[in-house]
């Protein structure tokens, strides 16, 4: 089992704002009011084209797929959070949170996968959880080892434990449960996706400790990434409002690993951190501002990786 891929699947937005859904309890959008709607698509299509450019520049094969303007799924960019795509074939399909992101579930992706090759053996769809309001956001939710079968899974409203743990029946991975928190107006708040505190890579893991406030919880975490042999790099929570957490390391032309980022989160490391993840990776870094502003979701949430067999 691969943890990383080449192929990266990404949807480039049509109508992208601020989600008023979403905002309740995703603590890192802003409200931005000077600007007109269509100039924040604009500005959002362009941070996604260029984004695109980078991973093609060092060889990683993007399928790119443009989100339609009906119906309305401001948050179509973030495609990671509805669906996964598994070695054996399995795609699983999630339960999401906010109502208009629901709409973002597309048939015709996985067909357009298929066409390009890819095989899909089975669809797991647990999106009828949805009914008894009960959610786990794909790999927002879930941080996969896909080496060593462990997921990792910070608990909030947008991940079920119960739910969590049947998907790691279904696909055979280990849970590795804890709550990570945020301070938001002197409180300590549920951080809404493990994907913006934490990254696992094949050989190190980005993590920030602080928002787990347990310290068994901690202690546990630590212990199953070090375990497998990962250097763990631990980021502040100064660092996580600036998505150091919301990296994903893919793979580039000759197999070369990259650490993908945006550059507000690049610009947040340390030297010292900087340092010690070039000793294991490249990186690559692209500006999405007025994504990560107005959407709350940066770059790791913009990828949904590829591991369908090819035909």
């Amino acid at each position: 089992m691969q943890q990383t891929t080449n192929t990266i699947l990404m949807i480039r937005p049509a109508s992208f704002r601020m989600n008023e859904q979403t905002a309740v309890n995703n603590y890192y959008q802003q409200e931005v009011t000077d600007v007109l709607p269509a100039s924040i698509n604009a500005k959002a299509q362009q941070e996604f084209d260029d984004f695109v450019q980078k991973l093609q520049d060092v060889g990683v094969e993007v399928v790119v797929v443009e989100d339609m303007k009906e119906p309305d799924t401001p948050d179509a960019l973030f495609p990671n959070n509805w669906v996964s795509f598994h070695e054996n074939g399995d795609v699983a399909i999630y339960p999401m949170f906010a109502e208009n992101r629901r709409l973002e579930r597309r048939e015709d992706v996985l067909e357009i996968l298929e066409e390009k090759g890819f095989h899909i053996e089975n669809v797991i769809d647990y999106s009828e959880a949805e009914d008894e309001f009960v959610f786990l956001e794909g790999t927002g939710s879930m941080i996969l080892d896909r080496q060593h079968r462990k997921a990792y899974c910070a608990l909030s409203p947008r991940a079920d434990e119960e739910l969590f743990i049947e998907f790691c029946e279904d696909f055979e991975y280990t849970p590795v449960i804890f709550e990570a928190n945020q301070t938001v107006d002197g409180e300590r708040e549920a951080i809404y996706h493990t994907n913006v505190m934490m990254c696992v890579t094949e050989t190190f893991a980005v993590v920030c400790l602080d928002a787990i406030d347990d310290k068994k919880e901690k202690k546990n975490v630590l212990k199953h990434l070090k375990s497998d042999g990962k250097e763990v790099i631990a980021i502040n929570e100064t660092q996580v409002t600036q998505f150091a957490g919301n990296m994903l390391q893919v793979r580039g032309k000759n197999d070369e690993l990259y650490l993908v980022m945006s550059t507000s989160a690049y610009k947040s490391l340390t030297n010292q951190q900087l340092k010690t993840l070039e000793k294991h990776t490249k990186i690559v870094h692209s500006s999405l501002q007025t994504i990560e502003t107005c959407g709350g979701g940066s770059a790791r949430c913009m990828m949904a990786e590829v591991f369908l067999p090819k035909h």
